[in-house]
């Protein structure tokens, strides 16, 4: 997800979103102890825009 995506999304969707991916990334983070993923670097991109999905949330409450 591109920062000007996520720029454009409301509060609550940014909430939503982080939620589902924080999800997403533990269960891939589990999956992939489990037996190796096809595409490690799902890991990445999801723990990436997990930060910048936070970031922006903590950007808006300081405003």
């Amino acid at each position: 997800m591109k920062q000007s995506e996520i720029k454009e999304l409301s509060v609550a969707e940014l909430q939503e979103k982080l939620a589902m991916l924080r999800k997403n990334h533990t269960d891939l983070k589990m999956a992939h102890a489990i037996s190796p993923l096809e595409n490690p670097i799902q890991l990445r991109d999801l723990r990436r825009t997990v930060a910048r999905l936070a970031t922006e949330l903590t950007k808006r409450e300081v405003q």
